[in-house]
C-alpha cells in the first residue's frame, strides 16, 4: 500500500479514467476510423499513467524537506521507502512509460512521436529539481503536462488515421480535444497556484519563489480569485454558445450542477481564504471541477445521440 501512496494512485485512476473517457464516450461513439486498436490504446493510458507515477515519485524525493513541514504525516521517501530504492522506482517507471511510447510510435508509423514521452519525462524532472523553485514557470508546466495528456489522444488516435476523405471531420474532433485540452490547463494552472498558498510554510523554508511567497497570501487570494472569475465567464459562454444553442438540456444541466455550480462555490471561497484548510478544500473542489469538466464530454456526446434519434 505505501508504493501506491508513493505514486498517487487515485490521481492516476483519474487520469487514466479520463483519457478512456475521452476514447469510449467521445471518440468512439463517432462515425470514423481510429488508429490504435483497443489495447494499444490501453497501452498509450498506461504509458502516460507510469510518466506521471515516475513523475510524483522524483517530486516526492526532492520535496523530503518541504513535506516534513507542509505534510509531516504524509512523508514516504526517507521515512518508508529508501531514497534509493525511489530513485530505482523512479527510473523504472521512465522506462517502461517511454519504452511503450516507443512502441506506439513506431506502431503508427510515426517514430519521431515517440519524443513525446521522452519529453514528458525530462519536464517532470525539471519541474522537480528546478522549474518548481522559480515564480509560475513550475506551475505552468504542470499545467501544461495535464493539457498534453489530452491532446496526446489525438496525436496518436485521430492524426494517423487522418486522409483526404475525413481530414474535416478529424480536424473537428481534434479541434473539441485542443478546447478541453485549454479548459484543463487553466483549471490547473489556477489550482497549482492554490496549492502553493496551502504549501507556502514549507516553501519558504526552502528558498522557494512562489507567487505568495513573492506576494503574500491575501494578494495571491485575489489574484486567483480574478482567473476563476475568467475561467466562471468562458465556461458560462460556452454553455450559451455551444449547449444551449443546440438544445443539450441534459448537458447544460450537468455542467451548471458540476461544473460551473462548483467554480462558483470556490471562486466565492477564495476571496476570504487564508488558512491551510482553506486553500486544501479549494484545491480538492477544482480536482473534482476539472474531472467533472472532463466527463462532460462523454454526457454533450450522449445528450447530442437523444436528439438525433429522437
Amino acid at each position: 500500500m505505501i508504493y501506491l501512496k508513493l505514486i498517487r494512485y487515485k490521481n492516476l485512476l483519474l487520469l487514466a479514467f479520463m483519457q478512456l473517457i475521452f476514447r469510449y464516450g467521445f471518440l468512439k461513439q463517432q462515425d470514423g476510423y481510429l488508429a490504435l486498436a483497443d489495447w494499444h490504446y490501453f497501452l498509450l493510458v498506461l504509458s502516460t499513467v507510469l510518466l506521471a507515477a515516475a513523475g510524483y515519485v522524483i517530486n516526492d524525493i526532492f520535496d523530503q524537506e518541504t513535506d516534513i513541514i507542509n505534510r509531516p504525516d504524509s512523508v514516504i521517501v526517507g521515512k518508508s521507502i529508501s531514497e534509493s530504492r525511489a530513485y530505482n522506482i523512479y527510473v523504472g517507471l521512465n522506462i517502461a512509460g517511454v519504452a511503450i511510447g516507443f512502441y506506439l510510435s513506431n506502431l503508427i508509423e510515426k517514430p519521431s512521436f515517440a519524443t513525446i514521452f521522452i519529453f514528458i519525462a525530462a519536464c517532470l524532472y525539471f519541474y522537480a529539481t528546478t522549474l518548481k523553485k522559480m515564480l509560475l514557470l513550475g506551475n505552468l508546466l504542470v499545467a501544461f503536462i495535464l493539457g498534453l495528456s489530452v491532446l496526446i489522444i489525438g496525436v496518436f488516435d485521430l492524426y494517423p488515421a487522418t486522409y483526404d476523405g475525413n481530414r474535416d471531420k478529424m480536424a473537428l474532433l481534434f479541434k473539441i480535444l485542443t478546447d478541453y485540452a485549454i479548459f484543463a490547463f487553466f483549471l490547473n494552472f489556477i489550482r497549482e497556484i492554490i496549492k502553493d498558498c496551502e504549501d507556502v510554510k514549507g516553501d519558504y523554508n526552502q528558498g522557494m519563489q512562489t507567487l505568495p511567497i513573492i506576494l503574500g497570501i491575501a494578494r495571491t487570494g485575489k489574484i486567483i480569485f480574478v482567473l476563476l472569475a475568467i475561467a466562471s465567464a468562458i465556461i458560462s459562454w460556452y454553455i450559451n454558445q455551444h449547449l444551449m444553442s443546440f438544445d443539450l438540456y441534459y448537458a447544460v444541466l450537468y455542467v451548471l450542477f458540476l461544473v460551473l455550480g462548483p467554480l462558483l462555490f470556490a471562486l466565492i471561497k477564495c476571496w476570504n481564504a487564508k488558512t491551510n484548510q482553506d486553500f486544501k478544500a479549494l484545491s480538492l473542489t477544482l480536482k473534482w471541477v476539472i474531472f467533472f469538466g472532463i466527463l462532460s464530454i462523454a454526457v454533450i456526446t450522449f445528450n447530442i445521440k437523444m436528439n438525433t434519434n429522437a
